[in-house]
């Protein structure tokens, strides 16, 4: 499995969000301190996240 920082992130800062993607469309989302836990949401929770992110909206 491959996981992905965003471009943001460098190896200086202490928190990112990595993320993987499944092959049934799904992702595994963990942070890169604490790699051992990840969470797995499926492809349309993934697409809400990425369309709030994009239309700016608060978490």
């Amino acid at each position: 499995m491959k996981w992905i920082r965003p471009n943001r992130c460098d190896n200086s800062g202490p928190n990112c969000l990595e993320v993987a993607l499944m092959p049934d469309g799904s992702r595994l989302l963990r942070n890169s301190q604490r790699p051992e836990a990840a969470i797995k949401v499926d492809a349309q929770e993934w697409a809400a996240f990425v369309d709030s992110v994009r239309d700016g909206q608060d978490l």
